[in-house]
This record gives structure tokens, sequence and C-alpha cells, in this order.
């Protein structure tokens, strides 16, 4: 799906509620997304979500905004693969504080990776986007729930949508997240003012 159709589709679902569902998901994904590479994206062994992490990662590159570029997460990634697809479920165990786990889950997840999930949930911001999985519903923070029965889109259009959403408002004027140092320095100027030049 390129940007025009994206567009197309934005202007059909426009009084569905579905283009505020995905901006506010979308919202929630740049909130917690802090560290370049921190934002660990998910699948199901049998639906690795490429399309998504691709789409983000052009998002991330087009608005610089590297705290939404992907690492995408594979349950069988082959060891002589080019470093970017070489990303074992063992990173989900490695999970920090800042970090983000977007799981994209077409079909119930296993319990491999909801145990995973779990452990994860300590320290990372857990997203799911899926298609109406109680289980993992619970884990997760943000929930975007594609139900086949009911939604106005297919689960790959509300991939786009949300990936679409990811990189608009950040473009539209949303700033950066400032940094600890920058943060700490004007906490400093509004108590003590700011400091002589």
């Amino acid at each position: 799906m390129d940007s025009g159709q994206v567009t197309a589709l934005r202007a059909l679902l426009a009084s569905t509620g579905w283009l505020e569902r995905t901006a506010e998901f979308a919202r929630a994904l740049r909130r917690s997304s802090r560290t370049p590479g921190g934002l660990l994206v998910v699948g199901t062994p049998d639906a690795e979500p490429w399309h998504l992490t691709a789409h983000l990662d052009d998002e991330s590159r087009m608005i610089g905004a590297p705290e939404l570029a992907p690492t995408l997460v594979r349950w069988d990634p082959p060891p002589d693969g080019p470093p970017h697809l070489r990303t074992g479920l063992s990173r989900l165990d490695e999970a920090r504080r800042g970090e983000t786990l977007l799981v994209v889950s077409p079909q119930v997840a296993p319990d491999a990776l909801l145990e995973r999930v779990h452990s994860a949930r300590k320290v990372a911001t857990i997203l799911a986007l899926d298609r109406g999985d109680p289980e993992l519903e619970q884990l997760a923070h943000e929930v975007l729930t594609v139900r086949p029965d009911s939604a106005p889109v297919s689960f790959d259009a509300a991939q786009h949508l949300v990936s679409s959403a990811a990189g608009a408002e950040r473009a539209a004027g949303e700033q950066p997240r400032a940094g600890l140092r920058e943060r700490l320095g004007r906490l400093l100027d509004m108590v003590s003012g700011p400091a002589p030049r």
C-alpha cells in the first residue's frame, strides 16, 4: 500500500472512528518508544510483521525519529542472515526500561510468546495489535483490536494506518522528547533562573 492508497483509505474511514483509534495507538507507540532500536516488533511463529516493521523504519527515517526505528524480533532467525534479520526471541528476555514491545498477532499468541511478554512487561511498555486475544490484551498497556467480523479494515490495512499515524503527527509538529540533560537544565532554570552568560 503506497501513500496515495493510505490517503484514500483514510478518507473512506473518516466517519468510522478508526482513524482516531489508530492515531491514539500510534501516539502511545511514539510516547513509549524512547531509544533507537528499542522498539521491538514481534509476531507469531506463522506471521512475522515484516511489512509493519519496514514501514515504521521508513517513517523513522523520514521524520527524523530514531526512537521509532524498529527491531524485528524473529522466531527462527538465520544465523548467517543480515544483522537486521538475526534478532531472535532471546532479545525479549533482554528488554530494558524505556523500550517498547509491539506484539503484532493476527492469531492467538502462543504460550511461549505470552511468557516472554509477561517477563518483558516488568520493564518495557507492551502494545498489542491483534484480532481479539484476551490473554495478550491483558498483558498489554495499549491495545488496538481488529476484529474480523466488525472492523471496517483488514489486519494489514490497520498496520498501514498505525505506521502512517506514527509518522504523521510527529511530522506535523510534535517535538522530539527532550533528553534528560535538557530537561534537568530547564528545571534548574525554573528554580534558580537562567545561568549567567
